[in-house]
C-alpha cells in the first residue's frame, strides 16, 4: 500500500518525499493535477419518497367500492381461457370478467394469463372456483383477482366457510405467503395485509333448491358481498334441466331475489348478480335490482357469430345458385321466343 513516504514525485505539486524525520510546521496539503472546484451540488429526493413502490395505491376504484357506490356493473365470463379474448374483452369496456375455471378447461396457471391479459387493460377480474375448498381459494387469491366467486352454496355454513377461506388467521383459515405472490405485487404492495379484505370482493353462487330456501341468511353472512344466481343448475336441481325458462323456475328465481334485494346494499346485506338468459335478458335482470350482470360467454358468442358467418355465406351460394337457374331459364326463353319468331315469319 503507498503511503506519504513513497509518493510518486513526478508532479510539481506535490511536496518533497516525507521520512520520519522531518517536522512539519503546518498540516501537509496535497492538491492532484485532475481535481476540480466544487460545483453546485444537485440534491436528489430519496427513493424511498421519490418512488411509488405501489402501483396499486389505496386511490383505485375497486369492484366492491363501486358496487357500494350503488353502480350497475356489466360483465362477461369467460370459459375459453384464451388471453387474446381476455384482452379484447377489456378493451372494449366490460366492468370486469369472470374467469371460469368451473366449466372453462382451465385451471390456476391459466387464469394467470387472462389475468394479466386483463390487468393491461384496467378490467378487474373475478376468479370462478371449480369447487367451494381452501385449497383452491388458497391458489386462486393468490393471483391477486379483485373477486372470487363460490359454487354451489346451498346453507349459511356453507358461506361461511366460504368467507372463511379467504382471511388469513384469526379472522379465516387462508395460507399466508403474501410476501411473494401476486396478490401483493410479490410483497412490493406493503399495505396488502390492511387492505385486501376491504378491496376483495366474495361472491357466493345459490344454484339449488336448498340454498334458494336459505338464501336470506346466506346473504346476511358477513363478509359475502354478492350473490350469484345460477339459474341453469337451479333449472336442474327442480327438474327442468332443458327448460330453464319454465314458469316454476322463474317463480323460484323471483323467490331468491326477493330474500336477497330485502338487505341489498346494507351492511347486514348482499348485493345480486345474475347470467343473462334467452328468455331473461341483461335489461330485465336490471330492473329486477340486479347490481352485477353478466350478458354474455365469450364462447358462446364467438359460436353465434362463426355459426352466422358460416350461415350467411351458405345462403350466399345458395342465392347464386338460383340466380343462376333464373338466368339459365330466362336465356331459354328468349332462345325459344327467337325460334318461335323464325317459325312464324
Amino acid at each position: 500500500m503507498a503511503t506519504l513516504n513513497h509518493l510518486p514525485t513526478s508532479s510539481s505539486s506535490l511536496s518533497p518525499p516525507l521520512n520520519k524525520t522531518h517536522h512539519l510546521s503546518k498540516p501537509l496539503s496535497i492538491s492532484f493535477p485532475f481535481q476540480q472546484k466544487p460545483q453546485n451540488t444537485l440534491h436528489l429526493p430519496s427513493l424511498k419518497s421519490s418512488i411509488d413502490l405501489n402501483p396499486t395505491a389505496a386511490t383505485a376504484t375497486t369492484l366492491k367500492s363501486r358496487l357500494q357506490n350503488n353502480e350497475t356493473l356489466y360483465g362477461l365470463f369467460l370459459l375459453s381461457f384464451s388471453p387474446t379474448l381476455a384482452e379484447i374483452s377489456g378493451l372494449a369496456g366490460y366492468d370486469f370478467v369472470v374467469i371460469d375455471m368451473e366449466h372453462g378447461p382451465g385451471a390456476i396457471s391459466d387464469s394467470l394469463h387472462c389475468l394479466r391479459a386483463l390487468s393491461a387493460t384496467h378490467t378487474p377480474a373475478i376468479l370462478r372456483l371449480p369447487e367451494s375448498s381452501p385449497a383452491w381459494a388458497k391458489k386462486a387469491l393468490d393471483l391477486g383477482p379483485q373477486g372470487i366467486m363460490f359454487p354451489m352454496i346451498d346453507s349459511p355454513k356453507d358461506a361461511k366457510k366460504a368467507v372463511s377461506y379467504c382471511k388469513f388467521p384469526p379472522s379465516g383459515i387462508r395460507g399466508s405467503a403474501h410476501t411473494v405472490v401476486r396478490a401483493s405485487n410479490y410483497g412490493i404492495d406493503e399495505g396488502y395485509l390492511s387492505n385486501y379484505e376491504d378491496e376483495l370482493l366474495i361472491m357466493c353462487q345459490v344454484e339449488s333448491e336448498d340454498g334458494v330456501k336459505k338464501i336470506e341468511e346466506i346473504a346476511a353472512v358477513d363478509g359475502v358481498d354478492c350473490i350469484q344466481m345460477g339459474p341453469l343448475d337451479l333449472s336442474a336441481s327442480m327438474g327442468y334441466l332443458w327448460d330453464p325458462g319454465h314458469k316454476k323456475v322463474r317463480e323460484m328465481v323471483s323467490v331468491a331475489e326477493k330474500g336477497v334485494l330485502v338487505k341489498s346494499g346494507s351492511k347486514s346485506g348482499a348485493f345480486l348478480a345474475g347470467f343473462a338468459m334467452p328468455h331473461d335478458g341483461p335489461d330485465e335482470l336490471r330492473r329486477r335490482g340486479y347490481h352485477m350482470v353478466s350478458g354474455a360467454v365469450d364462447v358462446g358468442m364467438f359460436r353465434s357469430a362463426a355459426v352466422e358467418d358460416v350461415r350467411r355465406f351458405k345462403m350466399s351460394l345458395i342465392d347464386a345458385a338460383a340466380a343462376a337457374d333464373d338466368d339459365d331459364n330466362n336465356k331459354r326463353e328468349d332462345v325459344t321466343g327467337a325460334d318461335e319468331k323464325y317459325w312464324s315469319e
